[in-house]
């Protein structure tokens, strides 16, 4: 057991302008039992990076209310790092060290000469040589000589999502084939294969992970060359080319492709990445994979499609039963749906084979392997016995492990519950820039846009009072909503003698490595979505993440060097944490899952291959949902209507908004696309804190502002914004708006414009005049949405509340609302949100006749 050492960090409520500037320490050091031994020590740091004598004088000079104290534990020190035995809950496990600086030091744009590609590439293959996973090739090769289906644990850092599909890229079963398969009328001869898809839960890694790849074999990326043999593929974002071998796309993305391709004829293997995460995509596309893989292929001409399944932590005994399962074997323990714990079943876990292994053809490794296979025999490893591989053509499924690789990270928790956890985290920001030296930049994990960007503006606003012997700060934000350039910026080096402050939501938990991240401060919260039956409808809860997030979220600091984690929760708090987090399926509203199975031809839902079976509750709800939609017909299955909006890559209820919008009665779908457009960005106005900023915008917003509400006042603000042709920037900063937003919703609207022509639900475009939004025009687009948000209603009561007109639950409308403080007839609302109350959020003014109106099936 490695020695624990404690930490005392006293706060307080000393003023934040004392905590940026040079004044009087929080936190001092205590030297009285610093000489103990094996034992646990009172140390401490002061909050500006300057040593005290003694702690007691600096904990008389803060104020007594609010004192807050942060006890941290941290694992050995940094002149001695013991090792650990792996017994230790709280601490990493402690691996070797990489023999370079790690990939992420090299990540920038390539240029485009291909002879600069090619030295690029050149020099990267050093710091890839460090990675685990290259002395691996051949255990994983000869798995899949034998299986269709392998399970590839390998810990953060291993390069398991940007190496495996390179070395399994050039393999005989990756070749393109032609075959002839039956067809309704005739056999037809067609190309199987020949591409590798890699899925990711989020768009910022699928895009990330192409450009690092396409760096590392010395190739365009994308669209950028018809030669380009890396690309990906997103929502509203494409970029590959003729010749595409390795396409890393998202799930939703991969769920499109097979609507059109069940077979997935283009592929000769699809890689599950992530797959711990339990998205409600990534538990479809195990259902659809499981039954591909067990069932002979016949859409395929008998070519097998290989399945890579890959996660950082994941069950793997559960998932090898589930597929085994699906061939139809007894599977052993775990069989899916029969856990009531989501554990973490590879916590801690170093498995060792004595073999090395080169990888032939693209580079070599003579590090020894540090992987498993699981068949029969054993093979001690350096803390567990695993099972050593024998390769028999009857196992079907093979586990492999692979130890990644992370430095020690030094654990730190709050001694009390935090109240503030901007401030506090805006406090340790600065104490760890005062106190840290470069470089090392800091990862702040928070739960939300708002929160975000209310410590972004807190953090500059400090920052700029800092005296000029400090580094200067880059504050950048990251979540999901942001366009892909700006989340591109993350993952750029700093200026010269400047530290980065990367405030993210959990997109950058386990898909994502934000280079030079030496700190993370974990707030202990994310969104979740949480489906709620007594209404109907689905909210993104603030609820406190699982002892696995939070695992993978201290290791994001030990990626290229020490770390330190500073988690503002309590050890108690941690310890009641769930083990890992409950799959979506379990949580969420199911309509858009159930539209994807039945354009698949599914025709029993409730007995799907699910992982985790969902509560045929949720199920029923759903399927409820679908039918008063009309994407699905008397009997249960799916009708045109849902046929064409499981082809939009939009949820279930925009989706029917635009098939609305098409009918000759209403039609208004460039219109309707302009408003999803902008509900598939994030928040087109600024989030305004001070209350002479948010009055300033009251006015400057006034010319944009619509009567009947939010849908026609983002429409007025995204056309105003397409109609300026001389400054869009200065346009956005009068109306206090998001250019970055506006610029991304510009980049849907295009997109949502290409895909409804390809569906002939718009024209061709030739005039890109607006029309005048006429009250006739708008109450056609306010039915279009209706269409789709019949269930996201609510009526005005006598004593000014409004209730929804599903569950009968008290709503208010959002403060961000333009309809805010306004009474109308009736509601309708984009989404339910709850804080310390129940919210409507995107709101706009409808007819109580026109809800009654959108019910009708």
């Amino acid at each position: 057991m490695p020695e624990r050492v404690h930490k005392h960090l006293d706060g307080g409520s000393v003023p934040l302008e004392t905590a940026v500037g040079k004044s009087a320490p929080l936190l001092t050091e205590d030297k009285s039992s610093k000489s103990k031994k094996r034992k646990r020590e009172h140390v401490d740091r002061t909050h500006l990076g300057e040593r005290a004598i003694s702690l007691e004088p600096a904990r008389r000079s803060l104020p007594t209310h609010r004192n807050t104290r942060l006890i941290s534990h941290v694992e050995g020190n940094h002149d001695q790092r013991p090792q650990s035995n792996g017994s230790d809950r709280l601490q990493l496990a402690t691996l070797a060290k990489p023999k370079s600086k790690g990939l992420s030091e090299d990540f920038v744009r390539p240029s485009n000469g291909s002879h600069n590609l090619r030295d690029r590439a050149k020099r990267l293959e050093s710091s890839r040589k460090s990675l685990p996973v290259w002395s691996h090739v051949r255990e994983i090769r000869e798995a899949l000589l034998g299986q269709d289906v392998i399970i590839l644990v390998g810990e953060t850092g291993s390069g398991k999502s940007t190496q495996v599909p390179q070395m399994l890229v050039n393999e005989p079963w990756c070749k393109s084939q032609s075959v002839t398969i039956p067809m309704d009328r005739s056999p037809q001869t067609v190309t199987i294969g020949g591409c590798i898809a890699i899925t990711e839960p989020r768009r910022v890694a699928a895009t990330t992970l192409a450009r690092r790849v396409a760096e590392e074999m010395g190739t365009p990326l994308g669209s950028s060359s018809p030669k380009s043999t890396v690309g990906y593929s997103v929502r509203f974002d494409q970029s590959t080319s003729p010749n595409t071998r390795i396409k890393f796309v998202t799930e939703g993305t991969l769920l499109q492709e097979m609507l059109r391709d069940p077979w997935l004829k283009a592929y000769s293997a699809v890689f599950v990445d992530e797959v711990h995460e339990r998205g409600v995509n990534v538990d479809l596309l195990l259902g659809f994979l499981r039954d591909m893989v067990a069932g002979k292929n016949k859409g395929r001409g008998g070519i097998p499609l290989k399945v890579i399944i890959m996660s950082a932590t994941a069950e793997t005994e559960t998932l090898r039963a589930f597929f085994e399962e699906g061939y139809g074997r007894e599977a052993g323990n775990g069989v899916h749906g029969d856990r009531k714990d989501h554990g973490n079943g590879t916590d801690g876990l170093e498995h060792q084979d004595e073999s090395g292994s080169e990888w032939s053809g693209i580079s070599s490794s003579d590090e020894e392997g540090d992987t498993a296979i699981h068949s029969n025999g054993t093979v001690k490893g350096s803390h567990h016995e695993v099972k050593k591989p024998q390769l028999k053509t009857s196992d079907r499924v093979a586990t492999c492990y692979i130890k990644g690789r992370q430095y020690p990270v030094d654990l730190k928790y709050t001694a009390e519950p935090v109240q503030d956890i901007v401030e506090a985290s805006l406090r340790m920001i600065f104490q760890i820039h005062r106190q840290e030296p470069m470089p090392g930049d800091v990862l702040v994990f928070f739960h939300g846009r708002n929160v975000i960007e209310s410590l972004e503006s807190l953090v500059k606003e400090y920052a700029h009072d800092m005296g000029p012997e400090l580094p200067k700060l880059l504050v950048l934000p990251l979540f999901a909503a942001l366009s892909q350039a700006a989340q591109e910026r993350v993952f750029q080096p700093a200026p010269p003698n400047t530290r980065k402050i990367i405030i993210a939501t959990n997109i950058a938990e386990t898909s994502v490595t934000v280079p030079g991240v030496r700190f993370v401060i974990d707030s202990g919260k994310a969104k979740i979505k949480q489906f709620r039956t007594s209404i109907g409808m689905e909210s993104l809860l603030v609820k406190p993440i699982s002892q696995s997030s939070a695992i993978q979220r201290q290791g994001r600091a030990g990626r290229e060097a020490l770390g330190q984690c500073y988690r503002l929760y309590t050890e108690s708090d941690y310890s009641t944490m769930q083990q890992s987090n409950t799959p979506e399926v379990l949580r969420c509203d199911l309509s858009h899952a159930i539209l994807t199975m039945k354009a698949r031809g599914i025709k029993d839902v409730v007995n799907f291959s699910f992982l985790d079976p969902p509560p045929r509750t949720a199920l029923e709800k759903a399927l409820l949902q679908l039918y008063l939609l009309g994407a699905l017909t008397d009997s249960g299955g799916i009708s045109d209507i849902g046929l064409q909006i499981a082809k939009l890559p939009v949820t279930v209820s925009l989706g029917r908004a635009l098939i609305a919008a098409a009918e000759p009665s209403l039609n208004c779908v460039p219109e309707v696309i302009d408003i999803i457009s902008c509900l598939s960005v994030e928040d087109l106005f600024l989030n305004l804190a001070s209350e002479e900023k948010k009055k300033e915008a009251e006015v400057a917003r006034r010319e944009l502002y619509k009567r009947e509400g939010d849908h026609l006042t983002l429409l007025t603000a995204v056309q105003a914004y397409a109609a300026e042709n001389t400054d869009r920037k200065a346009w956005a900063e009068k109306h206090f708006a998001s250019h970055r937003a506006m610029k991304a919703a510009m980049d849907v609207r295009k997109q949502l414009r290409a895909q409804c022509q390809q569906l002939k639900l718009l024209k061709l475009i030739q005039n890109q005049a607006t029309s005048a939004i006429t009250p006739e025009l708008a109450n056609s687009i306010l039915k279009c949405f209706l269409k789709g948000f019949a269930t996201k209603t609510a009526r005005l009561c006598p004593d000014g509340s409004y209730k929804t007109m599903v569950g009968n639950q008290v709503v208010a409308i959002h403060p961000s609302s333009s309809l805010f403080g306004k009474k109308v007839e009736a509601i309708m609302f984009n989404e339910f949100v709850f804080t310390n109350r129940s919210y409507a959020k995107g709101v706009s003014a409808v007819q109580m006749d026109w809800i009654a109106e959108a019910f009708e099936v």
